[in-house]
């Protein structure tokens, strides 16, 4: 046999599970930022609930399930990036931000489009990118092509 396998039959992307210190805190912040609707909500051996499950937004199904440990070690990370279509709809999600009363960083250049980044309540930064692309900058941490 020679060459790569065949790629395996994967559809799409099922799920993304965030862990969180708080799971209320998180619950609460997730469903006033992004507008998330709970739909399901999963409890320990005691009945006490750790995590829940959203509603889709754009496809995509969000789960946060209360680990602390696992919490705190992705605190400074960008696990997540969310995509918005244009530079307009950037501004659009900058302003409802604003209204919401969340903190952000500013519009930036991005690898090939804008990025705006937020602080999760738990240190993570969630980022809204956009597909429109823009002229790409070099620099540090800017993507490139794999050769």
């Amino acid at each position: 046999m020679s060459g790569a396998p065949a790629p395996l039959p994967v559809s799409g992307l099922h799920h993304l599970k965030l862990p969180v210190l708080d799971l209320a805190r998180s619950r609460a912040w997730y469903e006033r930022v992004l507008g998330l609707t709970a739909k399901l909500e999963f409890a320990d051996a005691d009945g006490t609930v750790r995590g829940v499950s959203f509603a889709p937004l754009a496809g995509l199904r969000l789960a946060l399930r209360e680990d602390p440990e696992r919490a705190r070690a992705l605190a400074g990370f960008d696990p997540l990036a969310l995509a918005v279509r244009t530079r307009a709809d950037l501004d659009t999600a900058v302003a409802g931000l604003d209204e919401r009363g969340v903190p952000h960083g500013p519009v930036i250049a991005a690898s090939k489009g804008w990025l705006v980044g937020v602080d999760d309540p738990d240190g993570r930064q969630l980022r809204f990118y956009t597909d429109e692309l823009q002229p790409p900058e070099d620099g540090p941490g800017m993507g490139r092509p794999v050769a």
